[in-house]
């Protein structure tokens, strides 16, 4: 799963190791109302995500078959296509995503994201209707890049408005909303409900909804005030907003608190791409975050997430149980989101990336058992299915959120706007060469396609187990002097 979801709760870490500001407004601050408004509208975004990044994955026979009736082509490689351009939109709507809301402010991005998601979904809502596989490609495109635009904007503007005490806890929402929707997308892709020759189009369509939901609630929400104050220098605007998020005006704390990030920021030395690949103590750090989101996207999950109902079919089960399975993905992730929140602190970074990409390749070469025996014995069906959710749960344990946390902790403020840069690239392309080549793939090795992985699953553990350093409870500073020695 690709998500730019950087951990808020890290952010909060460096705001209180590295500015020293009065603190007692701020802790004080609780939610309200228009709060958790904004909040709802913006996550949203990420909620489409989850949903769209899941709701490919019953529907593909059908899909298959409008495909053939358009191509004398093979359908499983244009539904690879149709798979993998959602990752191309998310590379392009990341940086555009970023680039906007500097530019334009947070709200203005997340509007932008709103808009291109209406207009993927009634490009692939439509497409059967106009009896054009372009335009069910061209739809998934312009999804992805409402995706990437939601996996910047969203945490960005999540983060901005909620109280310093409350930011750790509502950055999580984030990743709930992903697990939320891709659970969604899945329940309404079971054939009683929209998973059918006929209801697909709907199906995918529904992003239309969504979207435009959001569009209506967007017009609602408050510009961020961080934004109004460091970038376009209207404090009497961002005392107005913060008021009313805060339920009070007693802000000036706060208010002071980020002036003083802002100063901060502006005296530290900034550094490009280019300077991360130049300097060493910068280069070494950024090979790790890269290595980490690699292991995320080329450790195999996103086969399961867009794949997950073939896969149970070539185990032995039929159709139907087999969509009924894939509804155990998404909810094995949306669990697992809420066991690793405590377990991030309390474990640390290190060690539960050590046990997910362990835990992955131990169910991997389960899976690959199973699959190799199913038609001797039934049971070993259901082994598979068993073997397919425990590795989804080992990837939720860390893999899912430390790559998008590690590269914040590995670079100070002047250099880690680009570092998360990369980190997002390098991913959201590792996602797209995944769902391009995972059929292909299973009808050269069969049985043994998540062979690949699971040797990939073990290069990472030990460049993990070697080359990561433990961040938590270490300063910013800590962790990169010990890149400068």
């Amino acid at each position: 799963m690709s998500e730019e979801i950087i951990d808020n709760r890290t952010a909060l870490l460096h705001n209180q190791r590295n500015v020293t500001t009065p603190r007692t407004t701020m802790e004080s601050g609780g939610t309200t109302g228009p709060l958790l408004y904004a909040v709802v509208a913006a996550v949203l975004g990420m909620l489409q995500f989850g949903f769209n990044t899941g709701v490919i994955n019953a529907p593909k026979q059908f899909i298959e078959n409008f495909i053939r009736d358009q191509y004398e082509v093979a359908p499983d490689l244009i539904f690879g296509v149709i798979v993998s351009i959602f990752a191309v939109g998310g590379m392009i709507g990341c940086p555009l995503a970023s680039w906007i809301a500097d530019k334009r402010g947070r709200k203005f991005a997340l509007l932008a994201n709103a808009v291109f998601g209406v207009i993927g979904g009634l490009l692939m809502g439509f497409s059967k209707a106009g009896s054009s596989v372009g335009m069910l490609i061209a739809g998934r495109f312009f999804i992805g890049i409402n995706c990437g635009f939601a996996t910047t904007a969203s945490p960005t503007y999540v983060s901005e408005i909620a109280p310093l005490r409350l930011r750790g806890a509502f950055g999580t929402v984030n990743q709930l909303a992903v697990a939320f929707g891709l659970v969604g997308g899945q329940i309404l892709g079971i054939d009683v409900i929209l998973g059918s020759d006929n209801g697909w189009p709907y199906l995918l369509g529904l992003a239309v909804l969504l979207s435009a939901i959001q569009c209506l609630m967007l017009l609602f929400i408050p510009e961020s005030p961080r934004y109004l104050l460091l970038v376009q220098s209207d404090e009497e605007k961002a005392r107005e907003v913060l008021s009313k998020l805060r339920g009070t005006g007693d802000i000036d704390e706060e208010i002071n608190g980020m002036h003083a990030e802002d100063r901060a920021a502006k005296e530290e030395e900034k550094f490009t791409i280019g300077d991360l690949f130049r300097i060493k103590a910068l280069r070494t750090p950024l090979i790790i975050g890269v290595v980490l989101h690699l292991s995320q996207q080329l450790g195999g999950i996103n086969a399961v997430l867009y794949y997950s109902s073939t896969i149970f079919e070539n185990a032995g089960l039929t159709v139907e149980d087999a969509r009924l399975a894939t509804i155990g993905v998404g909810s094995i992730l949306f669990i697992m989101a809420l066991v690793s929140i405590p377990l991030m602190d309390r474990l640390g970074r290190r060690t539960l990336q050590l046990w997910g990409l362990g835990g992955m390749a131990v169910s991997s070469v389960l899976m690959t058992a199973a699959f190799f025996t199913y038609k001797d014995n039934f049971t070993m069906s259901i082994f598979a299915v068993i073997f397919t959710l425990l590795y989804v749960a080992f990837f939720g344990v860390g893999p899912s959120s430390i790559p998008w946390i590690i590269l914040s902790e590995l670079f100070g403020q002047g250099a880690r706007s680009a570092a998360v840069s990369v980190g997002a690239a390098v991913n959201w392309f590792a996602n797209f060469i995944v769902g391009l080549v995972f059929i292909p793939l299973t009808n050269v090795l069969n049985n043994l396609v998540f062979l690949p992985f699971t040797i990939l699953l073990i290069f990472f553990y030990v460049f993990v187990y070697f080359k990561l350093p433990e961040t938590k409870n270490r300063t910013v500073e800590e962790v990169t002097a010990e890149f400068k020695k």
